[in-house]
């Protein structure tokens, strides 16, 4: 149980100040702060890799009513550096969970603030952009919390894929499957692998120092490039990897990261948001088939849209409708295409599951060609 009236302090990198209660973890933890819309699926949230190196603001007011379950988990552990919540329930009210929040969040060591207007703080951010923040429960010294700031490093430029990426690699699913995926990790959420084992495919999951080579030799059907969090522009070798495996001509799939790298991979450039996307209600238009779909999303850097302009093997696919970024390309001399969004939808609607079952449709058909 959470120890009531512990003070804690969130400082912006602007010297914005927030004070609050304690919730989780007690300590002081930096990050990239970010707020996420989604009204439900915290816990997804919370374990998805992509929010590495960020201290997240719930926009929705309460967190932790319905506790953790064990089934909802994105990986292996809590990720994000830290939490802000408005008004946070140490008690679980539903049948069959595993546990409180609370208890969750200090197993993994995430520290958080409470109880502070995070209507005011997601204002402040959309006003003026991501910036760094320090959340501390263990000294209210605004000083000494500066000079600690601004040790923290800027996402812009860095490299976090390695340090949530497995160092090995292994299978999932039915080693009986006909289909062969193999997926590059660089934060891979389960339900990115729960989607493809569903529709059919053995999986071999890839650590990032993997060779070209050692893809090939496993024999696989496609390749799907997975999520991750950080700048992918600080991935040169794995930029250099994306463009050795797309030029075998295998079909390949890309997610956020595993999207930007593609791009990247094809001389497109990426650029750092303002704010990014993160949520569970984000539109987004098919330009192809001209259908909207509703989208969960969780990123801070886009493909750049002028650099498409100049690439005439790439084509845009998907647009978001809020700010007209782009959220889908493909390849036109390649069986290749990526989303900046997350299909798998954990937390989120499944209004873009289809993109699953297209990959599977597009594998299936390079085999039979070949």
């Amino acid at each position: 149980m959470r120890q009531e009236s512990i003070p804690a302090v969130l400082l912006l990198q602007d010297g914005t100040l927030f004070y609050g209660q304690s919730c989780g973890a007690k300590g002081t933890t930096t990050g990239e702060i970010a707020f996420n819309t989604a009204m439900t699926g915290y816990q997804e949230v919370f374990t998805d890799p992509s929010y590495f190196g960020q201290c997240l603001v719930m926009a929705t007011s309460h967190i932790g009513n319905y506790g953790v379950y064990t089934e909802e988990i994105e990986s292996g552990k809590c990720q994000v550096s830290g939490i802000i919540i408005k008004k946070f329930s140490d008690v679980a009210s539903r049948v069959g969970g595993a546990g409180t929040l609370q208890d969750y969040l200090v197993r993994d060591h995430v520290v958080g603030i409470c109880d502070l207007d995070t209507r005011a703080l997601v204002r402040h951010i959309r006003k003026n952009g991501a910036m760094n923040c320090i959340i501390s429960t263990e000294t209210l010294d605004i000083e000494a919390l500066k000079e600690k700031l601004t040790q923290a490093p800027n996402m812009d430029g860095l490299e976090l894929a390695s340090r949530v990426a497995c160092t090995e690699a292994f299978e999932y699913g039915s080693s009986e499957s006909e289909i062969k995926i193999a997926v590059l990790d660089f934060g891979v959420k389960l339900n990115i692998l729960r989607c493809l084992s569903e529709r059919g495919a053995f999986l071999k999951v890839f650590p990032l120092n993997v060779t070209a080579e050692e893809i090939q030799a496993w024999n696989p059907d496609g390749v799907m490039f997975s999520n991750g969090p950080g700048d992918p522009s600080a991935m040169p070798y794995t930029i250099d990897l994306t463009a050795k495996i797309i030029e075998t001509g295998i079909p390949c799939f890309g997610i956020c990261l595993g999207h930007q790298l593609i791009g990247l991979s094809q001389g497109l450039k990426t650029e750092k948001m303002f704010n990014g996307h993160r949520g569970v209600n984000h539109p987004i238009k098919n330009i192809i088939t001209g259908k909207g779909e509703i989208t969960s999303q969780n990123h801070g850097f886009v493909i750049s849209k002028e650099s498409i302009a100049n690439n005439s093997d790439v084509e845009i696919t998907h647009v978001h409708l809020n700010d007209n970024t782009v959220a889908g390309i493909r390849l036109k001399s390649k069986p290749v295409f990526s989303v900046q969004y997350h299909p798998e939808a954990s937390a989120g609607p499944h209004d873009s599951r289809y993109l699953f079952d297209d990959f599977i449709s597009r594998v299936k058909s390079e085999s039979l060609k070949a």
